[in-house]
């Protein structure tokens, strides 16, 4: 299969350092990203926390174990040659009580395993000398988890792409996918209306909330479906930010499928408490009242969403009554501060993940790639999808090659 042309639909993060890579290993090839706003980076690259995951928590020898050590090291070099934000902030999990800090144990063991540098046990002394308004019994400290913007590093990988020859077309999105033995067709709409028609040898979708929907273009079956998360973050008020140092977190609980409110220092100073997660009522639900019927029917009409809802409703619950109440925020804050009090807390802008779901109810916990003919079909790419996303690209590009 010649490998001459490649279409790239989606311009976050992972698309983009997609593009990159191909224009740097497959000289010649003719790269186009498309992305259906006016800039690179709209939905989940620009609404997330800013954190580069060190790789605590993920299954030792999956995907996100592997891509995300290997996107560390990448994406710390890639901000210090071209002199982006990086800041190795450090990262600790508070256990609030015992039941918390028998479950470090296994945190503890996936982060060697994962081979994350420098973790140690603390105690509430230790807690307390790293993160000093921070309550805990003990803790686990990562020092190596750092922050960075990454809006810029998007930008600055469209940049490289443009460079190289490459084309990133904005205000493109796609209409229509098919393909045949010769090729694969991406027809994509324009602000005036008009309509393009592009040929390529190959296509990789990286479409993150509307995943699902271009992969079903393309002929992909439709487990699994995006379901839509809201993360709702509030900021502390610029005279509370000295309460949090780095990054402080809760110690996961593996029964249930989100983290829940954490605070977390950003490179360009603020300090934001969130996310929580509820249901979106749209794929690009930013806003409590933001809901599309036909988004939202879509999500109701998927057996996987009630069969997960069946096993999660407590949780489910008591996350759309911490979004509905500033208090209740707060009071899921101070599990790990308990100087913060909703009087700290600034409306700050949501984010919207995008969490593949089975029709059996299982949310994905891997990053997911499969092939249909001349498309490559990114599936499942939540966090640390930024994280990973230089070492995702050079995941993709290989099979690309491969299938020449």
């Amino acid at each position: 299969m010649s490998m001459d042309r490649i279409g790239i639909i989606g311009g976050g993060i992972v698309g983009l350092a997609l593009a990159r890579w191909v224009t740097l290993n497959r000289p010649g090839a003719r790269v186009t990203v498309l992305e259906k706003e006016d800039r690179v980076a709209a939905h989940q690259t620009g609404h997330n926390s800013g954190v580069v995951h060190a790789g605590l928590y993920y299954r030792p020898g999956s995907l996100k174990a592997t891509l995300c050590r290997r996107g560390v090291a990448l994406l710390a070099d890639y901000c210090a040659e071209h002199g982006l934000p990086y800041e190795q902030a450090g990262k600790v999990l508070v256990a609030a009580d015992a039941d918390d800090a028998a479950r470090l144990d296994g945190v503890e063991r996936t982060a060697r395993e994962n081979g994350v540098p420098g973790v140690r046990r603390l105690g509430p002394e230790g807690l307390r000398e790293i993160e000093p308004h921070v309550a805990g019994v003990a803790g686990l400290y990562s020092p190596t988890t750092a922050i960075t913007d990454f809006i810029a590093v998007a930008e600055s990988l469209a940049d490289d792409v443009r460079r190289a020859g490459g084309r990133v077309r904005l205000n493109a999105p796609v209409i229509a996918l098919r393909q045949d033995q010769d090729g694969a067709d991406v027809l994509t709409g324009d602000p005036r209306g008009e309509r393009v028609k592009r040929r390529f040898d190959a296509v990789v979708i990286c479409g993150g909330l509307h995943g699902d929907r271009l992969a079903a273009m393309a002929g992909a079956g439709a487990d699994p479906r995006i379901v839509p998360f809201r993360g709702q973050y509030h900021e502390l008020a610029p005279e509370r930010r000295h309460l949090v140092r780095g990054l402080v977190y809760p110690v996961p609980d593996p029964r249930y499928p989100f983290l829940g409110v954490h605070l977390t220092r950003h490179v360009h100073g603020e300090v934001m408490a969130g996310p929580n997660a509820i249901l979106a009522g749209a794929r690009e639900g930013y806003g409590l009242r933001d809901v599309l019927p036909g988004d939202l029917r879509e999500t109701l009409a998927w057996p996987g969403f009630w069969r997960l809802a069946r096993r999660h409703w407590k949780v489910g619950a008591k996350e759309m009554a911490v979004s509905a109440s500033r208090a209740a925020f707060a009071r899921e804050a101070r599990r790990l501060v308990p100087e913060i009090t909703a009087a700290d807390l600034l409306p700050a802008p949501a984010g919207v993940r995008a969490q593949a779901l089975t029709r059996g109810g299982d949310l994905l916990d891997d990053f997911a790639v499969d092939t249909h003919g001349r498309f490559l079909c990114v599936r499942n790419a939540p966090s640390p999808a930024a994280t990973s996303s230089l070492a995702i690209a050079e995941h993709l590009g290989e099979r690309l090659l491969a299938a020449r």
